[in-house]
């Protein structure tokens, strides 16, 4: 990405923003240990997850409404650091501001090249989007991202995940994931993005919906790397 350090330092960069978040969350949890929502008068407040996308339409790959003029793809694989922060910093910004005002609709291209969980991820991301929760699935990796290759992905956390999702199996997720048609989805989202000439992730196009989308590079991951852009083709 232009503008942003090397892959190398970008790496160490990020990895160790999430070690000090990690390290803040941990601290926060054992100071909250033991009050739960009824205990301290409130009902548990709902998943980030849910909040972020509910009644948001989804079909397969596709977050927003089929007519949104606007279509932004992101080439993404739910093992990279870059794509985790992005899911977290910016994605929720695009939801609010264009996604649910029927502007913009985002389509996920998953990609699965660090490794076994990456297409142990992914499989059960594309198996989630043939019930209409694949972003639901993506959204619940991306906030539990572990460490690379690691067996994050298991099927124990498939299952939360899906548990927080209404009307999405996890048990049924974890057998679908291995049938071949979702085995083809996967070729043909690694097709398009080698036919886009995607090398690094995460990556994005932008344009028409419907028509021709082009590259977009990205000055940085938070919202204002993007926004300027999705603003400009808005105005078109």
């Amino acid at each position: 990405m232009s503008g942003l350090p090397s892959s190398r330092h970008r790496f160490a960069l990020v990895l160790a923003l999430s070690l000090l978040i990690a390290a803040g969350l941990i601290t926060a949890s054992e100071l909250s240990a033991g009050k739960t929502g009824t205990e301290t008068g409130r009902e548990p407040a709902p998943p980030a997850t849910d909040r972020l996308l509910a009644g948001i339409p989804q079909r397969g790959a596709a977050l927003g409404s089929p007519t949104a003029p606007l279509t932004l793809v992101e080439y993404a694989d739910l093992q990279c650091p870059y794509c985790g922060h992005w899911a977290q910093a910016t994605l929720p910004v695009l939801v609010d501001r264009y996604v649910r005002s029927g502007r913009l609709r985002i389509v996920f291209n998953g990609m699965a090249f660090v490794g076994p969980d990456s297409n142990k991820g992914l499989l059960t991301a594309l198996a989630a989007g043939r019930h209409g929760h694949l972003w639901d699935l993506v959204h619940g990796l991306y906030e539990r991202q572990g460490a690379e290759n690691s067996g994050w992905v298991s099927d124990g956390l498939i299952e939360e995940i899906a548990a927080g999702v209404p009307g999405l199996d996890g048990g049924r997720l974890l057998e679908e994931r291995w049938d071949d048609r979702v085995g083809h989805e996967l070729s043909a989202a690694a097709a398009r993005a080698q036919q886009a000439g995607i090398t690094q992730t995460p990556s994005f196009q932008l344009g028409p919906t419907g028509d021709t989308l082009e590259r977009v590079d990205v000055s940085s991951l938070e919202p204002d790397g993007i926004v300027p852009q999705i603003e400009e083709a808005l105005a078109r």
